[in-house]
């Protein structure tokens, strides 16, 4: 019988945010569900209880690490956890991310400690994290695939929230950069864009009707939507795959801003053209 492509079955697979309830959460459930040992990361300890307790309590192989991965000795913390841990290192996933409400506003009043904090948060997390794996999979001789999430918000411009916007976009370039560096060492290294999830983590409210008006798929998108993305990136399905971003996000990067709700353009006001468009 053929391997299923998906499995993950001897590998381990570090899961950084791992503890917030969303995403990350998520995704160490599916990649532990698919066979791979998880090392679960967060800074707080109670979040890994809170959130990965549940997980082990089922009997997926997910091992909870507290870690400051914008930290040196975080880092240093994980990798060492993972060494101490049997089978063969070979994702990582870099959801540690953030844009909290009080870094929001006008650009022009955008401060250099806010503006160095979301590059700490969104964009050095995501390297260092990144080079600590990639430089232990060349030390073992080991192909592996490094997923990071950026976000929607990093393929566009994104008013109001400037660094966090700038950070994921990024996080891309850092992507890109690695592929190609590291793509002699069979390590892989690609990205995830979300759009609106429904999560703990979210900052937007359900909003039925608005939610219609500004995804086209007419709702918020399930973190498992988002996950599945992400184990296929770490599986074997996507082996020819590197320095890509795959963009889940129900369409919203699609919609330019001046369309109505029915997805045509707000400018075309002759009614006759309008419905040539639709087909009526």
């Amino acid at each position: 019988m053929k391997s299923n492509p998906l499995q993950l079955n001897g590998r381990i697979v570090i899961v950084s945010g791992a503890g917030g309830g969303g995403l990350g959460t998520t995704v160490s459930r599916m990649a532990a569900e698919a066979g791979a040992t998880v090392i679960g990361v967060s800074r707080r300890q109670e979040n890994l209880d809170q959130h990965l307790g549940p997980l082990i309590a089922e009997g997926l192989s997910v091992i909870p690490v507290t870690a400051d991965i914008e930290t040196d000795a975080g880092v240093a913390t994980v990798m060492q956890r993972v060494r101490e841990t049997k089978g063969d290192l070979h994702g990582l996933v870099t959801v540690v991310g953030a844009g909290a409400p009080q870094t929001w506003g006008p650009s022009t009043r955008m401060s250099r400690e806010t503006w160095k904090g979301l590059f700490s948060q969104n964009l050095d997390s995501m390297f260092f994290m990144s080079q600590a794996v990639a430089a232990e999979l060349q030390r073992q001789g080991r192909s592996g695939s490094l997923v990071a999430i950026s976000s929607i918000t990093g393929l566009g411009a994104h008013p109001y929230n400037i660094g966090y916007g700038a950070a994921k976009a990024a996080v891309l370039s850092v992507v890109r950069t690695l592929a190609l560096e590291l793509v002699s060492s069979n390590i892989r290294v690609n990205a995830v864009a979300p759009g609106a999830m429904v999560s703990p983590a979210s900052l937007l409210p359900p909003n039925p009707e608005l939610e219609h008006k500004a995804i086209p798929m007419g709702r918020k998108g399930d973190v498992r939507e988002v996950a599945g993305t992400v184990l296929f990136l770490l599986s074997d399905m996507s082996s020819y795959m590197t320095g890509q971003c795959l963009t889940v996000d129900g369409g919203i990067s699609l919609k330019w801003s001046h369309m109505r709700e029915d997805n045509t353009p707000l400018l075309i006001t002759n009614e006759g053209f309008l419905k040539m468009m639709k087909g009526e």
